[in-house]
This record gives structure tokens, sequence and C-alpha cells, in this order.
């Protein structure tokens, strides 16, 4: 999932890398053998220099590495089709953050329905569920009052691709009957949700927000979606994303900012941020690999959880990159986001890259005493043009008793690891480069999927590999650096969007203040590696006592 700036881009699927000659931007391949000549211009592209000698020594072992590539090709391998390997976040003498699991809610003060109807649009989910649970109101009211409000809005807003209309209807008066019989499952049972059309649905069409796949059809359910059923909750929408999870541009138009409609939703998880912001769904799934849960939560001024690499199962989702994909909630509240995510965490034997850890969430947490939080300075010396709204959060932070600690970025070309995504995503949609399909999509400037996808079959296995070890230095480094730590605050845009995408930390991006024109801006609460328990206490501690999230757009339009 990738955001609609290429400094920050988030995606999901993983690299067979090939090597590095011409033939490879077409369906076919070399049917000539190579000579020294291909060899000797192969090498500008690989930074590297060979004798003739070297070179001619090579062509038998090239013509077979081509052979083997056109023989793997023809498998015609599906998205869904997962790499024999896994990425490992874990570092070197790593121990949980949690020791034990537990989750336990603040307590809520009576909530009662409104005098005007409209304003339950931006009840969090806690309150909706209270309603829900003393029966105020049913889920299948409320279930068509979030899908009547999507229909209003989305001529504007173009933040719903498929609406689930007939099996959200369905399941609200399951969930109805189950609490007239006493049988409640939880704060999220009866609440309706919207998911990015990546994640599937057997039912309905995943279109991944492109042309070509606009009538795609999975026979699958995602185990995100599975989960939230299972707790009780309602798919009613799958919501926009950006093609192929970049951006906010996506076959049906551009997916817009309610705060803003002449400004896009930013992607690439666009329709979940601009929904949920247009109080027209309570919380929705997005996706993130280098921003996407984090930009477009900051330009609709939602509260996006981006989980720890391995924490959410990612089976039934679209692949960009096996080793940075994340899925996670995007809500009104950090506790709406705690409550999504204790819903959807956990191992699943169909994604061989999630990884068990405890998470122990305390909502009734009172103050931020005895909290570590560490801030990198660098960032925040800098001017930047949210720099006031974060001094501000810092200062708010010692107000409510932490002690923060200045930190420092690891040492390391941080940016020259990124290609790392290009890689896996260009694996991942090669199918469309050798068949051309890649023209049919929307976007097709230099910093776009095709030219992306077509560039990236270029980059060498060895230099991929090489990489993958950068980053294991990369992430036993900040390990190190993060010791002792609860947690740590850095702004929205920087570095570190990249750096932790790599490393697989957690984030919680709330809103902190307000631009001049008007617009939420944001702050980032980084946690430990599966710290998400301390990480989502500070974040709710920090946002009871400011009230940014408790605004939302006039949507005058």
């Amino acid at each position: 999932m990738k955001t609609n700036t290429r400094k920050y881009v988030a995606i999901g699927g993983i690299a067979c890398l090939s090597f590095i000659f011409g033939s490879f931007i077409t369906a076919k391949l070399q049917t000539a053998p190579f000579t020294i000549s291909i060899v000797k211009e192969a090498e500008k592209i690989v930074g590297m220099e060979f004798s003739d000698a070297q070179a001619d020594s090579m062509l038998n072992n090239l013509n077979q590495f081509n052979t083997a590539y056109g023989n793997l090709r023809k498998l015609n391998m599906p998205n869904s089709v997962v790499p024999a390997f896994n990425f490992n976040p874990v570092p070197v003498g790593f121990t949980n953050p949690d020791d034990k699991n537990g989750f336990k809610l603040a307590k809520i003060q009576k909530v009662t329905l409104p005098v005007n109807r409209d304003d339950l649009a931006f009840y969090t989910v806690r309150e909706l569920g209270e309603l829900i649970r003393t029966k105020q109101i049913s889920s299948v009211e409320l279930t068509k009052f979030f899908i009547a409000r999507l229909k209003k809005y989305n001529g504007k807003l173009l933040n719903v691709i498929t609406f689930t209309e007939e099996h959200a209807l369905k399941k609200a008066a399951e969930a109805d009957a189950e609490i007239k019989a006493g049988h409640y499952r939880g704060v999220l049972h009866g609440i309706p949700f919207g998911a990015k059309d990546l994640l599937a649905q057997k039912d309905y069409k995943t279109t991944f927000g492109a042309p070509p796949y606009r009538d795609q059809q999975l026979d699958v359910d995602a185990t995100v979606i599975n989960r939230l059923e299972n707790a009780g909750a309602v798919l009613v929408a799958k919501t926009s994303l950006g093609e192929l999870a970049q951006g906010d541009v996506w076959f049906g138009g551009k997916t817009k900012n309610p705060w803003d409609i002449t400004r896009g939703s930013s992607g690439s998880s666009a329709g979940s941020a601009s929904a949920v912001s247009a109080g027209c769904l309570p919380f929705a799934i997005g996706s993130e690999t280098l921003g996407s849960i984090v930009s477009p939560s900051t330009e609709c001024g939602d509260s996006g959880l981006r989980p720890s690499f391995g924490r959410v199962s990612k089976y039934g989702a679209m692949a960009l990159s096996w080793s940075m994909d994340k899925l996670g909630p995007i809500a009104r509240s950090v506790e709406d986001a705690a409550i999504v995510f204790n819903a959807i965490q956990g191992t699943d034997p169909k994604d061989l890259s999630t990884i068990a850890a405890p998470f122990n969430y305390d909502g009734s947490v009172k103050t931020l005493k005895g909290y570590k939080i560490g801030y990198v300075k660098t960032d925040f010396d800098r001017k930047y043009a949210n720099h006031g709204s974060d001094s501000a959060t810092l200062v708010k932070l010692k107000e409510l008793g932490a002690v923060l600690v200045p930190i420092e970025y690891p040492k390391m070309p941080i940016g020259s690891m990124v290609f790392l995504l290009d890689a896996e995503a260009g694996a991942a949609f090669q199918e469309l480069v050798l068949s051309h399909k890649d023209d049919q999509l929307v976007q097709q400037g230099k910093g776009a999927w095709p030219n992306i996808f077509r560039s990236s079959q270029f980059i060498p296995a060895t230099e991929y590999i090489q990489a993958n070890r950068a980053r294991t230095l990369l992430i036993q480094d900040w390990y190190e650096k993060l010791k002792g730590l609860d947690l740590y605050i850095t702004p929205s845009f920087s570095i570190n969007l990249s750096m932790t995408n790599l490393t697989g930390n957690p984030c919680v991006v709330l809103p902190n203040g307000f631009n001049a024109k008007g617009r939420p801006v944001s702050i980032t609460f980084m946690g430990q590696l599966f710290g998400e328990g301390k990480l989502l206490q500070a974040a709710k501690l920090y946002q009871d006592a400011t009230d940014f999230n408790k605004k939302h757009p006039s949507l005058n339009f």
C-alpha cells in the first residue's frame, strides 16, 4: 500500500528476482544465445566490470538462467502464491515487551441515543457498542444508517468500490438475534465496518482498485474479515484504494478528503480513511507497506494503527511486499483501534509469516508516570510544517508524567534499502509487465507502478539479498537503541516512516492539531516490536487529554 508520493510508499508482495537483461521488459525471453557484448552492456546496470574472458565464461550459466526463467513463467503463479521463505523482524536477544495477554477497556459513562440521529455518525465504536449492548439500537438499524450515509456521500468522496449490502443486512440480523438470545460477543458485536478492497470476501469482487482486476472475484475470505465477523462485526463495504495500493487514484476516480474535497485522501488506504473521517463508517481496515495507513490517516484526521510485522494475518489480502505488508485498523479513536486490533491479531496457520506474541492492553491506565518515551531530537529540531503541534505534544506528554529521552537514528543508508519494496512488488505483479496489462493502469507517471514494475525487473537477486542483510543490521541496531524505552515519538513524515516499515515496528498515528487551512495534522507514537500494549495505552492517554480526534469535517459540499 503505497502513498501518493514516491518518498512514502506502502505495498505488499515479495520478489523472485531475475538477472538484468533487456529481454525482461517484453513478454519474450532471449531466444538467441547471449554474447559477450550483451554482458558488457549489462555491466552498466549492475555497476561492475568483467574482462572479455570472464564474460565469455559466464555465457553458459546465463543461458541456463534464461531457460529457467522461461520455465518458471509458464507456471502463471497468481498473486496469492507466497514465497517459500518469510521475513523475520525479531532481533537477536529480543524479549517481548508484554509478558502476558490481557485486554481491559476503560470504564465508559452511560451512552444514550442522540436527539439528532445524524450525530451517530461520529460516535466511537465503544459508544455504538454500548448502544447495541443496551438494546437502544439494533445492528440492522445501525447497518442501514451507515450504508445510507456511505451512499449519500460516495458520489463526492469516491471512497467505496463495492457495497456488500445484502451480506451486511443478513449478518446484522444474525447479530440482533444472537444479542436478543443473550449471546453477546463483545464490543464489536453488530458494529458495521469497511475493508480495503485488497481483502477478499468470496461473495464479492476484490478489485485491487486496478483496471486489470476490476472484475476479479476470489473464492476465499480474508482472515481479518473472518475474525471481525467472528467478533460480530458487520462488513458493509469494500473501500477504495489507489490502484494496486498506491496513492488515492483508482479506476473509479480519486478518493477525496472530507475536510477538503479539492484534495485527495492520500493513500493507499484511501477509502478507509475517507469513510471513517466523514462518519460513514465507525472503523475500517487499511494496510501499510510504506505509509498507507499513516498518510491517509493524517490527511483525513483519523486514528490509525499500523501493527508490528507478523501480528496480523495477511491471508486473503493482495500481496505487494511479502516482507513489508501489514494490515491494521483506521478508526475514530485510539481505543477503537485497540478494540479492533484485539480481534484481528494473532497467528494464522494460513499465513506462515505471523508471529506469536502476547498483547496486554489496559485502557484504564490514568497516567504516564513511569513511562520512558524517546523522541528523535534531530527530527523535532528541524523546521517543518507541523513543528508547533508536535512540540506541544511533547509538552503534553511531560505533563502526563512521562520522562522524555532523546534518541538518534542508526547511522545507516536507510533510504537505500527501500528498493526491497520495488523488487517484491515487481515480482508480485510481473505478470502485468509480461502481458503488457500494466498499460491499463490509470497512473502512468515515472513514480507510478507500471514504471516501477518494469524497472524492478533489473534488480539483481544478489543486491536484493545484500539489502536484506543490511536490513538485519538495521533491525538489530534499532532494537539496541530502543532498549529501556516504552515507546518513542516522531513526526509522522521523516526517515522514521521508511525505517520502521523495514524493521517492522508498530505505530499509532493520531491527530494533534490543525494547519492554517483547517486541515488535520498528526503525530506518530512508535512502539517496541510487538509492543502494541503500551503503545496504545500511551496514545490513548494523550488522546484523552486532547480533543483533536473529536473534531470532524462539516461535509458542506
